[in-house]
């Protein structure tokens, strides 16, 4: 399957309404862009998600050894300033700065930014919209993207302020200042 974007420039829905469609329709990931049309995207194979899997789990053990912040999986929709709803395949808040929202917002999706996010491409995702898509976290406040792609054995690596770096097949990438003592291990990406 491949993904649709429906155009709702004649239809206001609103943060309540789409956070309810996406509640309504579970076998389907929604986002939105800043235009507020709605992008449709099919579940990840079984290849994509195990991979997905992998390095969600590795942000998970890191963050709950380091305490200083939350993780999340690609289940999580968040509200960035511009107006997007989008879901990165993993990402991390400062505590700091999640414990600033209330817990509706905690609940739903968060009116927040990640500071660190991570995608990775499958097959049916175009690498154009995925860089899109990192430029757009890192304009609303991501100070560090990685953007995984299994097909060429890349990475890109997104940081605020700086060009983006490309990587052939790197065996590990680091947290750096944003992720202290994070290391991502990719030998099972590229397996």
């Amino acid at each position: 399957m491949t993904y649709f974007t429906l155009d709702l420039d004649s239809i206001e829905l609103s943060d309540e309404q789409f956070f309810q469609l996406c509640a309504n329709n579970k076998d389907y990931r929604f986002e939105r862009n800043a235009k507020g049309d709605l992008i449709i995207m099919p579940p990840t194979g079984g290849e994509t998600g195990s991979k997905n899997a992998g390095l969600t789990a590795q942000l998970w053990i890191w963050t709950n050894e380091d305490g200083t912040g939350i993780s999340f999986d690609s289940s999580t929709c968040f509200k960035l300033p511009n107006g997007a709803n989008r879901s990165p395949d993993a990402s991390w808040i400062p505590l700091e700065k999640w414990n600033t929202l209330t817990t509706e917002e905690k609940q739903k999706f968060s009116p927040i930014c990640p500071d660190f996010v991570i995608e990775l491409r499958s097959k049916t995702d175009s690498i154009k919209d995925l860089q899109k898509k990192m430029l757009e976290y890192i304009a609303n406040g991501t100070r560090l993207g990685w953007l995984i792609d299994p097909l060429t054995k890349k990475v890109e690596i997104y940081r605020t302020g700086k060009e983006v770096e490309v990587l052939d097949c790197p065996m590990t990438l680091s947290g750096e200042d944003v992720l202290p003592n994070f290391t991502l291990n990719l030998s099972k990406i590229w397996s």
